[in-house]
């Protein structure tokens, strides 16, 4: 008789040591091959770059909360020292603004530091000076590697005074982000930076609602403003007069500027763009104001006019449609004009346009203003990392 051989009720199996060897090692694979997902992915995510935002100027709010959509405590105005911080890419940012950031009184807390300063005027550009001053030190003491600069500029683009900081001179700072259309943009160390709203004035994040975008408005344009002696806004003010258009649109025009708002004249203002489908933007010392971008956060579409002015802006080597290449560039869908004496012809087909009409362009208005913030943010970012990460390259 055979023997036969069985274990309990298993049937005896030959092949089952090199199984069980096959299962073993085929789990120990999959355990390896997700280790090694786990660190590819833990290596994509791991933060390579640290930068510290110090924001002492008003634009850098426009950069934190505006294009970074980042938010800061504590949350008022007011205070002394508010700050932020934001993951973003390869990089975790944080930001500081207020009164109690000085040089020397606050931990510098990354390698990386951007500043953001103000060099509109003489008295301006010697506090940015100091500032400059700081960083460069600590640059030369080794506590930090990279400084890049985001600069409110001259709005003649005298920004001459700058250049000796930058690295191909001589200096320390690696890149130049500057509002205006500065001539000497090159997308290489120099970049145009958008103006955006007037945060000095506590200009909201404004966040579209459902009215905002859908509800007629009772006025076909607004203009607020200033109006200087023999300047457009006098020749516009008079076109408006002369058709009986000033009746179609909300004008609150005044002699003098004031850079305090009141409560009501800022609600005012609020209040005349959520109103109108268009508002118009005549040419101040320069082509591009506060008043475009907030104009674009409340889907009124801006009516530019679309003028050089005096100074030393102009087209750079990157770009040829100055004024406000860079908006142009990024295919703002705004009315550009040339002279005021346009203005009753697209006011004539304004009247024209149905409700559905206005209610696709303002979608698109507002769709783009997001957009162009994104965009703004990813380019900001990119140029950091190119600039301040070891390339793989060597």
């Amino acid at each position: 008789t055979t023997e036969h051989v069985s274990l309990g009720n298993e049937e005896w199996n030959p092949w089952e040591a090199d199984e069980k060897n096959e299962q073993a090692a085929s789990q120990q694979r999959y355990e390896t091959n997700l280790k090694v997902i786990k660190n590819v992915r833990s290596h994509l995510e791991q933060t390579s770059l640290r930068v510290q935002i110090w924001g002492k100027a008003a634009v850098g709010l426009y950069l934190w909360q505006h294009i970074f959509e980042g938010l800061l405590e504590p949350a008022t105005v007011t205070a002394q020292w508010r700050e932020g911080s934001q993951k973003a890419g390869k990089t975790h940012f944080s930001f500081i603004t207020g009164p109690s950031v000085v040089p020397g009184y606050f931990s510098v807390e990354a390698d990386n530091v951007v500043l953001v300063l103000n060099g509109r005027e003489k008295a301006k550009i010697t506090y940015a000076t100091q500032w400059l001053h700081y960083a460069q030190t600590l640059i030369q003491t080794r506590k930090i590697q990279h400084v890049a600069v985001v600069l409110l500029g001259n709005e003649q683009c005298n920004n001459e005074w700058i250049q000796p900081y930058l690295k191909k001179h001589g200096g320390f700072v690696n890149l130049l982000f500057v509002t205006y259309d500065y001539t000497l943009v090159n997308e290489e160390d120099i970049f145009q930076w958008p103006l955006g709203v007037a945060t000095y004035r506590n200009f909201p994040v404004v966040e579209p609602s459902w009215s905002l975008l859908h509800d007629p408005r009772s006025y076909l344009c607004n203009f607020l403003g200033t109006v200087y002696k023999n300047s457009s806004r006098e020749t516009l003010l008079e076109i408006l007069k002369q058709d009986g258009l000033d009746k179609l649109c909300w004008i609150a025009a005044r002699e003098q500027w004031q850079p305090q708002e009141t409560n009501e004249s800022f609600r005012n203002y609020q209040d005349a763009l959520l109103q109108s489908d268009l508002t118009l933007c005549p040419v101040g010392i320069n082509t591009e104001c506060y008043r475009i971008y907030e104009a674009c956060s409340y889907g009124s579409l801006p009516v530019v006019e679309d003028v050089m002015t005096p100074g030393d802006c102009g087209n750079s080597s990157m770009y040829h449609s100055a004024p406000l290449q860079l908006l142009k560039t990024m295919g703002a869908p705004f009315i550009f004009i040339k002279n005021w004496k346009e203005l009753p012809a697209v006011l004539e087909k304004e009247k024209k346009k149905s409700l559905q009409e206005k209610i696709q362009r303002r979608r698109k208005l507002i769709e783009w203003y997001r957009n162009f913030k994104a965009w703004m943010r990813q380019k900001f970012i990119n140029t950091l990392e190119n600039s301040f990460l070891p390339s793989d390259k060597g």
